[in-house]
């Protein structure tokens, strides 16, 4: 967990996607943490990427630090608390000028059941479960 979580925060931004019926949706996304032993994202309710994972929580995300990429598939889960939406925050503190936990519009999902393979053109690909 801690080298999947380390990976992608060291590469600053990631890519996550998701389908939005049968066309898939790629975007570029920049919160991660790792929280009571679980790798959280974080978006605004109000955007089409939190109704898009309310439909469908399969995702992928996919980060690259120049030599290596990562490739994170898994199902996430809405985590409505309010000490887990704090916790991401107090990591990103830029944010709260947008979010505030228990604000309505600050949501925060975990991976469930998730599977990271690191990747690179030199050596084998290292597969993590998390």
């Amino acid at each position: 967990m801690n080298e999947v979580c380390d990976f992608i925060r060291k590469c600053g931004v990631y890519y996550l996607a998701t389908v939005d019926g049968d066309q898939p949706r790629v975007r570029a996304f920049g919160t991660i943490n790792e929280y009571e032993g679980k790798l959280y994202i974080q978006t605004g309710k109000v955007k089409d990427v939190a109704k898009q994972i309310a439909a469908n929580p399969k995702v992928e995300l996919c980060a690259f630090n120049g030599n290596e990429w990562l490739r994170l598939s898994g199902t996430l889960v809405e985590d409505d608390r309010i000490e887990a939406q704090a916790a991401l925050l107090d990591n990103y503190p830029e944010l709260k000028a947008m979010y505030q936990p228990g604000d309505g519009n600050n949501v925060v999902f975990y991976f469930k059941d998730a599977t990271a393979v690191i990747s690179s053109f030199t050596a084998p690909p290292r597969t993590i479960q998390l």
